[in-house]
């Protein structure tokens, strides 16, 4: 590469490798600006550090950006011999990671399961986070006092995570993921394109941590989340899976703080559906709350360029 050049896009990077203080053992990616605000993108159940790569271009330019793996996920080694695993473990996770990259406060961005792990560390350490933004949070438990959202969680239980659950601890992984993931989008297990399949079977034991875990959708108290005090944005796609709309519902409901957007022509990953449109619409609120110098920069320049 010449001199001040990057790698074309996120997926040519190579991860780096880092031990925590609890022995487990996370990669991730680093650029961008390190005089920035820092911005931990933290991807959904079945993905890994490379699920931001519509974002990493766009965000790299004002904030100094972390893409990583969770617990589970590829290239992770850390052995699957537990069935706790939540957001709140892997809530805790990112709180070593942060010590162990040296980050005292950070913007979280998070996609599904990865949401629902940003909620959870900013109740457990508020203080550490400027911002949340969250793509659809499974806080699935949010339902529970509601009795029609209720029984949508009920029907893609008895269709996908039940059955899922029961074909991973037959040893029918690559059915269970496919029955898992046909539920998450809203789709036919059968219909799972096949490049989608082969990227969710090198997260398999991200899938299968979550599904024979005995609480994979922990309560976070509701106290808690209502009275956050940084700013919070969530993020769903129209046409989303039943279980995730009624779930954004309840889950916004309880946050009247928030902001919520729903973005139109797009599915659960919201993220990779209508990238520009959350790029743009996440910067924005950023700025608005002053998280980025570069941002209000540009907005300036912008602003002087047409003034001429």
């Amino acid at each position: 590469l010449l001199k001040g050049a990057r790698p074309m896009s996120l997926r040519s990077l190579d991860p780096v490798a880092v031990k925590l203080t609890n022995d487990v053992v996370l990669h991730y990616v680093r650029e961008g600006r390190r005089d920035a605000p820092t911005v931990v993108m933290i991807h959904g159940a079945m993905g890994d550090w490379r699920a931001w790569e519509p974002q990493w271009d766009a965000f790299i330019e004002h904030f100094d950006c972390i893409s990583y793996s969770r617990r589970y996920s590829h290239p992770n080694p850390n052995a699957l011999n537990s069935r706790d695993h939540s957001a709140i473990i892997d809530a805790e996770d990112l709180g070593l990671l942060m010590d162990a990259l040296d980050v005292e406060r950070a913007i979280l961005l998070g996609s599904s399961y990865g949401g629902f792990t940003a909620l959870a560390f900013a109740v457990q350490s508020p203080d550490r986070v400027a911002a949340v933004v969250s793509v659809e949070a499974p806080m699935m438990r949010y339902n529970e006092p509601h009795p029609d959202r209720l029984a949508v969680l009920r029907a893609f239980e008895q269709v996908s995570s039940d059955p899922a659950r029961a074909l991973f601890e037959s040893g029918a992984d690559e059915q269970a993921i496919r029955v898992l993931t046909g539920g998450i989008v809203g789709q036919p297990p059968e219909d799972i394109p096949d490049e989608v399949m082969t990227h969710r079977m090198i997260n398999l034991r991200a899938a299968k941590s979550l599904a024979i875990s005995t609480d994979e959708f922990p309560m976070l108290d509701r106290a808690k989340v209502a009275a956050l005090t940084m700013p919070v944005m969530l993020i769903s796609g129209a046409d989303t899976a039943p279980v995730h709309a009624v779930t954004f519902k309840s889950v916004a409901e309880a946050m009247p703080q928030a902001r919520t957007l729903i973005v139109s022509d797009a599915g659960h990953t919201v993220t990779r559906h209508q990238p520009d449109i959350f790029n743009t619409s996440v910067q924005d609120f950023l700025r608005e709350h002053g998280l980025s110098d570069s941002l209000a920069a540009a907005d300036g320049k912008a602003a002087l360029a047409a003034q001429r």
